[in-house]
Order: structure tokens, then sequence, then C-alpha cells
């Protein structure tokens, strides 16, 4: 039975708009390559001489910039499956070469492996 492409490309569209988004919140798009995202500094006010605010202003950045690059990963596995799908390659095994189980796909429309060959 073939994918319903249209269902996972839906999804897939669909977890792309929500993870710019959440990056959009945090980070800002690299001008030099747009498919790289930077965390943007806190928009705290602080006075430089008081240390617990800076130490508070580095926490908040170390935090964000963890968000970031989960989000940012999630979103590169996207990217990837959409680029998958647009050359007829999607749900296809990267480590095999098996077709995908369309379960796992709906579980995780990026999938990149079966479950045979999964993490």
């Amino acid at each position: 039975m073939a994918l319903d492409l249209d269902y996972f490309k839906k999804k897939l569209e669909e977890e792309k708009t929500r993870l710019e988004g959440e990056l959009g919140t945090i980070a800002h798009r690299n001008p030099d390559a747009p498919e790289d995202w930077a965390v943007s500094q806190p928009d705290m006010n602080v006075m430089p001489a008081a240390k617990e605010e800076v130490a508070d202003v580095q926490e908040e950045l170390e935090n964000a910039a963890s968000v970031e690059y989960n989000l940012e990963s999630r979103l590169r596995d996207i990217n990837e499956a959409l680029y998958k799908m647009r050359q007829g390659k999607y749900g296809v095994c990267f480590a095999g070469g098996e077709p995908i189980d369309e379960a796992r796909l709906r579980a995780n429309p990026a999938a990149t492996t079966c479950v045979k060959h999964g993490n």
C-alpha cells in the first residue's frame, strides 16, 4: 500500500511552521545562511556592575541556546524529509533502503530509518 504523501507533507509543513514560530521567539535567521538560526540576546535591562544580573543574563542565554539547538535540529530533520519527498525518496530507510512502516512515519513523519535500523 502506498503512503498518503499529501497527509505526510501536510504534517511536515505544519510542524515546520510551528518550529519556525518557536525559533522566532528566541532566535533569528542568520542572513548569510537562512537555514541557520542564532540565539537572540535576551532583552534584560541589566546594570553591568551587578554580577547577579549578568549571571542571570548568561544563564538565560545558555537556556535559549539549548532550546534553539533542539528546535533547529528538528527543523533540519523536517526540511530533509520534505526534500526527500520532492526527490521521491520519502519513507525509505536511510540505513537499509527498505520502506519505513507507515505507523513509524505517523509517529514521526521525519523518521529516516525503519524500526530495525532506528536508534
